[in-house]
């Protein structure tokens, strides 16, 4: 028998949990001295199969695992269910990513273009893809184009507010919360502050404005989506800086330079010389 040995992923406990989700992927079992096994009572039928396994230096991929699909999707309602009732982030973490690769299934994705910029061009709109893709699996999807924060400046006018001070911080959360849809509008062209007002006095909250039709359409319907997680971690960051620099004693900023015009030239004969 041809064997490839490789490193089992996680650590302590983590890694026990990787090997039980692999042998049940498979159709396999683990065998440990915890459970009362060893290699010298192996037998064939232990073995879990599978269609390929790719193993790389770094990165062993196992397609179409030959598991029992009954136990594959109990094992993963049991990770659900530890996801939810878990209260460390990262236990979570790690059960989020067990989850995945329990359930989620493995893509090819092969990437070509005339040179290599492009190669690199695309690719790292590929990753970025993926990257939103993998956030809105993990925390759901709003309705994109900056609305989701815009109507959530909507609810700040019930926020209390104990003095005059308060009320300016609260103005200017509004403010910000605003700006990505009065953005998007003027770069498209049009009247930001009018697109903004618009959205503002009806009551969809999935009603949006489409900068490349120049209209306006409901968001979720027309496919322009953002990730929960990504637009909460912008202005959890944002929040975070903000509170930085108001507390802070001096910030250090770089003054743009403004580029000189060319002198003119002279008259005939004084060329180089300004009067």
């Amino acid at each position: 028998m041809q064997v490839c040995a490789i490193k089992a992923p996680g650590f302590g406990e983590n890694r026990k949990s990787n090997l039980q989700d692999l042998a049940i992927l498979t159709g396999g079992e683990v065998i440990t001295e915890e459970l009362g096994m060893n290699l010298e009572n192996f037998e064939p039928n232990m073995l879990g199969t599978c269609k390929k396994v790719t193993i790389s230096k770094d990165d062993t991929v196992i397609l179409d695992g030959a598991g029992d699909k009954k136990a594959i999707e109990e094992r993963a309602e049991l990770l659900r269910s530890s996801i939810e009732q878990c209260t460390s982030d990262y236990d979570k973490e790690k059960i989020q990513e067990r989850l995945a690769k329990l359930s989620g299934g493995v893509a090819v994705l092969k990437i070509g273009g005339a040179s290599e910029a492009e190669v690199g061009e695309k690719k790292d709109r590929v990753t970025d893809a993926l990257n939103a893709t993998k956030a809105a699996v993990e925390e759901g999807i709003v309705p994109g184009g900056g609305v989701a924060l815009l109507y959530a400046s909507k609810d700040l006018d019930k926020l209390p507010t104990a003095n005059f001070d308060q009320k300016i911080g609260v103005q200017i959360i509004q403010n910000a919360l605003k700006t990505p849809v009065h953005t998007i509008a003027t770069n498209a062209g049009v009247e930001g502050a009018v697109i903004v007002g618009k959205l503002l006095e009806q009551e969809n909250t999935d009603l949006g404005y489409d900068a490349a039709k120049g209209e306006y359409v409901d968001m979720v319907k027309a496919g322009i989506i953002d990730p929960l997680k990504v637009i909460r971690t912008a202005l959890v960051d944002a929040a975070s800086v903000s509170s930085l620099m108001t507390t802070t004693e001096a910030i250090i900023v770089e003054i743009p330079k403004e580029d000189k015009a060319a002198p003119a030239m002279g008259g005939g004969g004084m060329g180089g010389m300004d009067f």
